[in-house]
């Protein structure tokens, strides 16, 4: 198993593709606006969002009008930085012991990080401390199945610009432990599949697009997303 400091230090070889709209992260650009779709507009005042992995704050942009303070965490060493030159609020700090006091958050974000994390159980209860009640949890992530490990992994990791390395097959998300893990802490998390839309990948791939649109699907057996909000008598 690939030891997540070894992740670590390959995003941070890798920092000068953060913002390179078709460089090695390209496909994060497209994940961090369909996850910005899931988020809604601030409901009060000096309202929170913790971006938790955020590496070189590719949400930010997506999440500007929407009222948040936008406080980011990422465990690399460039990441953060990046993502204060984006007006994320950045903390150097990991995600299995966030860095921040609990029920500090509006909307907790946890895009493209739960499959890198060794302990799934210990970065879901994380995640749902720093909630209020009453907010939102959002989440993207692959699944831990044949088929996600054959084409997150096998597949993509060939392809050309496509790192190798970054994906690890014991870590991918178990749906079921995810889904009970988030109901344990007062969540409540709905998921539903995601896919890159096949035309705009091709107009992508001929240089006719500049990004590439993700559209749902009725599996969530690959890549999927999931929402929930924690129960506002929480704890019970």
């Amino acid at each position: 198993m690939c030891k997540p400091q070894t992740v670590t230090a390959l995003y941070d070889d890798l920092a000068a593709e953060w913002w390179r709209p078709r460089g090695a992260f390209a496909a994060l650009h497209w994940l961090a606006q369909a996850r910005a779709q899931l988020i809604p507009t601030a409901r009060r005042p000096g309202a929170v969002l913790v971006d938790l992995g955020c590496g070189g704050g590719l949400l930010a942009p997506h999440i500007s009008g929407k009222g948040y303070r936008h406080i980011g965490v990422d465990l690399s060493q460039q990441g953060p930085r990046l993502a204060a030159a984006h007006g994320v609020t950045a903390i150097r700090g990991d995600v299995l012991n966030v860095p921040l006091r609990s029920a500090c958050a509006d909307v907790v974000v946890a895009g493209e990080v739960l499959e890198h994390v060794p302990d799934l159980p210990r970065a879901v209860e994380q995640a749902c401390r720093l909630l209020r009640p009453g907010g939102l949890l959002v989440i993207d992530t692959l699944a831990n199945t044949a088929l996600s490990r054959f084409l997150a992994i096998t597949v993509a990791e060939r392809l050309p610009g496509v790192p190798r390395g970054v994906h690890e097959p014991e870590l991918l998300v178990d749906r079921e432990v995810l889904v009970d893990e988030c109901a344990r802490h007062g969540v409540r998390l709905a998921l539903r599949g995601i896919r890159p839309a096949v035309l705009d990948l091709l107009g992508w791939a001929l240089g006719a697009r500049a990004g590439v649109r993700m559209v749902r699907v009725p599996t969530t057996a690959v890549l999927f997303q999931g929402t929930g909000t924690k129960e506002e008598q929480w704890p019970r």
